[in-house]
């Protein structure tokens, strides 16, 4: 289980809350960070991918921020309601404690199970005093530019975004303008409660106080209803639910698209450039997401998301590598003039420039997805097997061709080992998923085809001086992390001796410290980007995998046990870890590092038993 909740002091990096102490709700429609002080910091409306109404963890003066804390604050600690999304912040002052629920309030009866929308529009906020009088200070100051005005409900702010014509405040304590938003102190006694509420229908014709607990009560219950099906074992198996959980909070409702993460422009690094916006769907990711969802019984994401990006891939006659919610392509990157970004790295991005780029692994994720919805018994029809078919011509014409590789570099493109692996794949379960349908193919080019990239790949790629598989074809050019990954996606097997060897390469030349790898080194393989980054959390957890698959299970135990302890209190993980100093860099939470404290724990526990049943 990951580190126990204990109350801490609340303590601050350059004037920031460090990135470790959030915590995530959301309603499949869109999310918020909670932060261990009380306030939240991130909310974009309506939608994931929508603009942040909110955005206080990038800027913490024209950011926004809504905030409900004792004054004085001395520590805190945060808790999820048990297999639930909803979070309980318990904040210590110098009288007592704040007890605050934070939850996007869900219908009642809502089955998260289906694909359609099962939030309210509703951030919901509930506080209570325990032990003693606690001063409070409730505030609400949006990102800046944000107008508002008073109802007779409660307060209006005009936010003209993508449908959403305006966001309502309703409070059951009298809030006052302060200049930037509206504000107030007040002291609650022991027992004495207070609800403030965030409406985003365009609905709002609230005018009395919302039955806060029954709300939380009725949404506690839909989260269980949904995480009760999950099967989550072995060691960690708290912390797997836990990352189940975290991965349905960012999976779009109703298309089962799984954002990369929650946030935009979290660095990489202190300081440095390297900030991206990943509130869109990776294909990539959301293969990886899929095979997880299944083995821990839930494939109803994965079904859904199969349908939606091949509808996707029908409309626009290729396929993209990531998509905005809508299906769209994500907005051209631009940096924001306001926001100064977290700690001061600047640019804070909107946007992914990485949609321009060429990324062939896409053909291979697709396919897998498909071939994974295959093996769980579902038919593939001859209108699905006409919309894969192109695919998989497309990744024979394309294997050798440069792209930007799985870490989307910004240099050259190279011909990348693991993107001609991935279109290896697209064509393996292509044949078999036309085998087991008795569906029509050539068969003759396919399988010729097949064997033609899976043995040239292999070849070109080893360097038989180094022993070690390298980033790209030709055998030049550094190791790169994401050919841990050949054996898990069956391009080779994790005993083969120069999978071994190539493993043993990259823990070498990889390695960042206490179990953690870097996922390339950007001075032996130039990505065209300055400054540096943290150790890559998912990469670690590929090893994880190699290291059970080479039957060195004493090793792989120990490190995914090292690693899943890198998980804050709540069970949240970020894209990276500073190597030095152990704190959370990157967008968070992140999909990809919970995929793989699922994927990691199974294959762990299944290799576990497998050499029991040997012994």
């Amino acid at each position: 289980m990951h580190a126990p909740a204990y109350p801490r002091p609340v303590e601050r990096l350059d004037g920031f809350l460090p990135i470790e102490d959030h915590g995530l709700i959301g309603d499949g429609s869109t999310c918020a960070l909670v932060g261990r002080d009380g306030g939240i910091s991130w909310l974009c409306l309506p939608e994931f991918d929508s603009p942040p109404f909110l955005a206080g963890i990038l800027d913490t003066d024209a950011g926004g921020l809504l905030e409900i804390t004792p004054l004085p604050l001395v520590s805190s600690t945060q808790r999820y309601t048990e297999d639930s999304g909803v979070l309980v912040t318990s904040l210590l002052s110098d009288h007592g404690m704040l007890k605050v629920t934070d939850c996007m309030s869900l219908r009642s009866g809502a089955n998260l199970g289906e694909p359609v929308p099962a939030g309210r529009h509703e951030l919901l906020r509930y506080a209570e005093a325990v032990g003693g009088d606690i001063r409070v200070r409730v505030s609400l100051a949006p990102k800046v530019g944000t107008t508002f005005d008073q109802l007779a409900s409660g307060w209006r702010f005009d936010w003209p975004v993508n449908g959403t014509a305006e966001v309502y405040l309703w409070s059951s304590v009298e809030l006052r303008p302060d200049g930037r938003g509206l504000s107030t102190e007040l002291t609650l006694r022991a027992g004495e409660t207070l609800t403030v509420s965030l409406h985003w229908s365009g609905r709002f014709r609230l005018r009395q106080r919302p039955d806060a607990r029954k709300l939380i009560d009725q949404t506690v219950r839909a989260w269980r209803e949904w995480s009760s099906g999950l099967d989550c074992e072995g060691s960690q198996a708290d912390l797997m639910k836990r990352s189940a959980l975290t991965l349905k909070l960012l999976d779009h409702a109703e298309t089962g698209a799984i954002m990369a993460a929650a946030t935009s422009s979290l660095p990489e690094w202190p300081g440095s450039p390297r900030n991206w916006d990943y509130r869109y769907t990776w294909v990539r990711d959301a293969s990886f997401s899929n095979y997880v969802f299944r083995r821990i019984g839930d494939p109803s994401d994965a079904d859904v998301f199969l349908a939606w990006v091949l509808t996707n891939v029908e409309r626009d006659g290729v396929p993209h590598i990531m998509y905005a919610l809508d299906g769209s392509q994500p907005p051209e990157e631009v940096e924001d003039p306001v926001l100064r970004g977290y700690r001061g790295s600047a640019p804070v991005r909107w946007g992914n420039g990485a949609i321009h780029q060429l990324q062939h692994d896409v053909y291979g994720e697709i396919v897998d997805i498909a071939y994974q919805w295959s093996n769980s018994g579902q038919p593939v029809d001859k209108h699905l097997w006409a919309a894969l078919t192109p695919i998989v011509e497309a990744a024979i014409t394309s294997w050798k061709t440069p792209d930007s590789g799985p870490w989307e570099v910004r240099s050259a493109g190279r011909p990348f080992t693991y993107s001609a692996a991935m279109c290896h794949v697209a064509l393996d379960r292509a044949i078999q998923i036309a085998r087991k349908h008795r569906l029509p193919y050539p068969k003759r080019r396919w399988e010729a085809a097949a064997r033609e990239i899976h043995d040239a790949t292999l070849r070109l790629s080893w360097n038989p001086e180094r022993r070690t598989f390298t980033e790209q074809l030709g055998g030049s050019g550094g190791v790169d992390a994401a050919l841990l990954s050949l054996p898990i996606r069956n391009v080779i097997s994790f005993n083969d001796p120069r999978m071994v060897s190539t493993t043993q390469a990259i823990a070498a030349n990889l390695d960042a410290g206490n179990g953690l790898l870097f996922r390339y080194l950007p001075q032996v393989s130039p990505d065209g980007l300055p400054g540096g980054e943290g150790a890559f959390l998912l990469c670690s957890f590929w090893l994880v995998d190699n290291l059970a698959g080479q039957g060195r299970l004493d090793e792989a135990h120990e490190l995914y046990e090292s690693l899943c302890s890198r998980a804050n209190p709540l069970g949240l993980l970020p894209e990276q870890i500073h190597p030095d100093t152990g704190e959370f860099l990157g967008n968070f939470p992140q999909a990809f590092s919970h995929v793989g404290v699922l994927a990691s724990g199974l294959r762990l526990l299944k290799a576990q038993r497998r050499n029991a049943a040997h012994s």
